[in-house]
């Protein structure tokens, strides 16, 4: 299992009349923690890109336990269970200061040829750094 924990500080401009992070945030959240635990892994997204490999997200899925509040240091950790294939499954666990969980969530993208827009299977520079961390 590969773990990363990224900290984002909720904006004043993030939360909604209740004074909660407002619930659409937590895909971006959840983006720059995905981007940032894949770049400690040596993994970036620009050059996968640009070697033609992009990564749409296929599915997202989240379960609110506790709000977050303007100002909250949140950690968010990154957790990759599995190898991948054409697919990546990514979860997600995130607390506050305190380490309450606050919610819990799921993405699965998809690693696609830019040329063709069709699936194709996860980059082998990408399996052996995740080799290092899963043992299938």
């Amino acid at each position: 299992m590969f773990s990363h924990t990224v900290e984002v500080r909720v904006r004043y401009s993030e939360t909604d009349r209740m004074g909660y992070a407002y619930y659409g945030n937590y895909a971006t959240y959840y983006e720059v923690a995905r981007v940032e635990a894949l770049r400690v892994l040596g993994i970036n997204y620009k050059e996968l890109e640009d070697e033609g490999t992009l990564l749409p997200v296929s599915e997202f899925s989240i379960k609110y336990r506790k709000p977050a509040y303007y100002d909250d240091l949140l950690f968010i950790t990154v957790i990759i269970q599995e190898l991948p294939t054409a697919r990546i499954k990514f979860l997600y666990e995130t607390k506050n200061e305190q380490s309450v969980l606050l919610n819990t969530g799921e993405t699965v993208l998809v690693f696609v040829d830019k040329a063709t827009g069709k699936p194709k299977p996860a980059p082998s520079r990408i399996l052996d750094k995740l080799k290092q961390f899963i043992h299938a």
